[in-house]
């Protein structure tokens, strides 16, 4: 077990930065006070809403936590055709009676701001999503008492975190709810990502760091495996996002175990990047369609998406959810962590059994 992480938290057990509401305070706080390490998603907040965020996790529990901050993007994106899907998206917009959003909204999701906050008023685990900061940008967080985690979906991506000095990488298989974190949106590669437990042992193999695993992680058993693979800490997102604390829409939640859903499939209908959700009539119909476009289609499509949740429509809603969302369990997230080490331990203690 490596000391880079397992100290700050007894059980192996990291609750995922969900963005867009899911990962609040009462959520993130639940999860540490329980032994796991609750995180907060600073994705589309503001510096100062992400600030806010951190000091009510801190009114809330003495433990640690982690924040999660989106890199910036480069523009790859195609005008023509991000004008070509608002187009496409008229009639959704007359139907919800929602104005398309504005896709000129910066591609930094305000990364320099919220970086002087957190070396200023530092926490005790930062991650990074969609791409790898420099190491100067680790050395100033290592220099505060951070520690830092940068998500990585191939080899080659674990390699760059490692050269840029992380303390840890997280590693996503393509089981994962929610935006792929890769380091470079190809949509030559959308669909060419590997299972979690295929990458936790190529990534165990080619870099020395601390490793937290995370896509499709339901049960304590699963993180046993990923563990067993080489993983030092497992990380679940979908399995939270049903809990009380959870700010996910009550919709949402229901639709993670509402037989209409099936299956989950990886769209850009919702974002204009990669990220796994519920198959439902808006991913259907948009997302063959949907250009490789971050941010901007998220920010075109974010009032349908609140415009549906207001209806109570879930098929006009990005669902976000992994392939094992079935196995979600609506309990309150300090006994979900309780839950998933006590089934970490049993399945332990077979495999002992089996082994002597």
């Amino acid at each position: 077990m490596s000391s880079a992480l397992n100290d700050l938290c007894p059980h192996p057990i990291v609750q995922a930065p969900m963005a867009g509401g899911a990962s609040c305070p009462a959520l993130t706080a639940a999860v540490s006070e329980a032994g796991g390490l609750g995180f907060l998603a600073a994705g589309y907040k503001t510096a100062d809403g992400m600030y806010q965020e951190i000091k009510q996790v801190r009114g809330l529990t003495s433990g640690p936590f982690g924040v999660n901050l989106f890199m910036p993007q480069p523009e790859i994106a195609d005008r023509a055709a991000i004008e070509v899907y608002r187009h496409q998206l008229a009639g959704e917009a007359t139907w919800y009676q929602a104005a398309l959003g504005d896709t000129d909204r910066g591609l930094d999701d305000g990364y320099d701001a919220k970086l002087a906050i957190l070396l200023d008023d530092p926490v005790p685990v930062v991650g990074f999503t969609f791409g790898c900061p420099t190491r100067e940008v680790v050395h100033a967080l290592q220099r505060v008492g951070t520690r830092t985690v940068v998500t990585v979906t191939t080899v080659e991506e674990a390699q760059a975190a490692q050269a840029a000095a992380a303390d840890a990488v997280c590693v996503q298989g393509v089981e994962a709810g929610g935006h792929q974190g890769t380091h470079r949106d190809n949509p030559e590669t959308d669909a060419a990502g590997l299972g979690l437990l295929t990458l936790v042992t190529q990534v165990r193999e080619a870099v020395g760091l601390p490793i937290v695993a995370t896509g499709g992680i339901m049960r304590g058993a699963q993180i046993a495996a990923v563990l067993t693979a080489g993983a030092d800490l497992a990380q679940l997102g979908t399995a939270f996002l049903v809990t009380p604390e959870s700010g996910a829409p009550t919709l949402h939640k229901e639709a993670m175990t509402d037989p209409l859903f099936t299956r989950t499939e990886l769209t850009r209908a919702f974002s204009g990047r990669p990220a796994r959700g519920l198959v439902n009539r808006f991913l259907r119909e948009h997302g063959p369609y949907a250009p490789a476009a971050y941010p901007q289609i998220h920010h075109m499509t974010s009032p349908l998406r609140k415009a549906a949740a207001k209806a109570g429509d879930p098929q006009g809603m990005a669902l976000w959810a992994g392939q094992g969302h079935r196995l979600s369990r609506a309990l309150p997230a300090g006994q979900l962590v309780e839950v998933l080490a006590a089934e970490l331990d049993a399945a332990r203690a077979a495999s002992e059994r089996g082994a002597a």
